[in-house]
């Protein structure tokens, strides 16, 4: 079932999630005052990820409550080679006042060694950060503009059977135009608005203790200059009213049904960098995904822990969109991930 929001609250005086289901726009209205959970179970973040192909900087902040975690993570497929460093703070609870919408509104986090800014006005995105000792001598800094915002966007509520007060609202918005440079100890990395694009991960929500998520998303931007991309996702909550599985063909959304992940395994155990296979369940995707670098992160700290794959690689396969017409594309670099988190 692929249950569309319609406009209106996102929870009721409870706050309890009113509709459960899928949109392209900002259909329901998110209010950090209207949740009813301890403060301690609430997650906020922005993520970006912009990629032209051969490099990717992505740029994280959050307030999970206990901890704000703010970071910059490089990627270089040409290598490949990654590098993630990252900024915690105790005890945020919503201080940094993250934005109601993914349409408007700014956030930043400031401190003697990180600055960080995401700015959103009029279709216009800025990233502006200045990360001192980011690989543990130079100084990163970056200035990121995107523009072009998807007619689509990809918006989803989703709700938790084993707690009527916990949800899950999340956008990605994907393929924007990304113009603008990274700086590594004077090495300077340029984006060319002709090649790389930017995606949005905005989520907000009220999560439960353990859980599990798969996510890949995908931006391209063809030779005739055409751009398609996807999201998929899922494994946590309860997804019956909805997936967020959606194909974009210049911004406009394809929905698509489930989604598994085929993770080759090995002595019982997920063997991220060989070839997965991924594949909805209704014949309309499939595709071979060649890991090329694996960005692992695991924390573990007595009641909180995390565990990250974060696989950069190659899709080849094919898609067939909403007008019954068949798009065979790759190889087009993007990622697949699985995290299991205990928070």
């Amino acid at each position: 079932m692929q249950n569309r929001l319609t406009k209106g609250r996102l929870l009721d005086d409870e706050g309890r999630l009113l509709q459960a289901g899928y949109s392209t726009v900002m259909a329901r209205r998110y209010d950090r005052k209207n949740i009813a959970a301890s403060k301690w179970r609430i997650k906020e973040w922005d993520y970006y990820i912009i990629s032209d192909g051969e490099k990717s900087i992505a740029f994280t902040l959050s307030d999970i409550g206990y901890i704000g975690l703010m970071s910059v993570s490089v990627i270089d497929l040409t290598k490949p080679a990654c590098r993630t460093s990252s900024k915690i703070t105790l005890f945020p609870f919503g201080k940094y006042n993250f934005p109601k919408s993914f349409e408007d509104g700014d956030v930043s986090f400031s401190s003697k060694a990180l600055k960080l800014y995401f700015r959103n006005k009029n279709g216009v995105r800025e990233i502006e950060c200045e990360y001192k000792k980011w690989d543990g001598e130079n100084t990163l800094k970056a200035k990121i503009t995107l523009t072009d915002p998807p007619r689509d966007a990809m918006v989803i509520a989703t709700p938790f059977k084993e707690n009527e007060h916990a949800f899950y609202y999340n956008a990605k918005l994907n393929c924007m135009t990304a113009e603008g440079y990274f700086d590594v100890g004077g090495k300077r990395y340029e984006f060319d608005k002709k090649k790389a694009l930017g995606t949005l991960d905005w989520g907000r929500g009220v999560w439960t203790y353990k859980n599990v998520w798969y996510w890949g998303s995908m931006q391209h931007r063809l030779d005739n200059g055409h751009t398609i991309g996807f999201n998929l996702g899922y494994g946590f909550g309860d997804t019956s009213q909805a997936s967020e599985n959606m194909f974009f063909t210049d911004g406009i959304a394809h929905k698509l049904g489930s989604v598994t992940f085929d993770i080759p395994q090995k002595d019982g155990k997920d063997d991220f960098m060989k070839e997965w296979a991924i594949r909805d369940d209704e014949d309309r995707l499939f595709m071979r995904f060649k890991p090329m670098i694996d960005r692992y992160d695991a924390v573990n700290a007595l009641a909180v822990s995390t565990c990250q794959h974060q696989v950069f690689g190659e899709f080849t396969g094919y898609v067939r969109l909403e007008d019954g017409s068949l798009l065979e594309f790759g190889p087009c670099r993007g990622f697949a991930e699985k995290v299991v988190n205990k928070w």
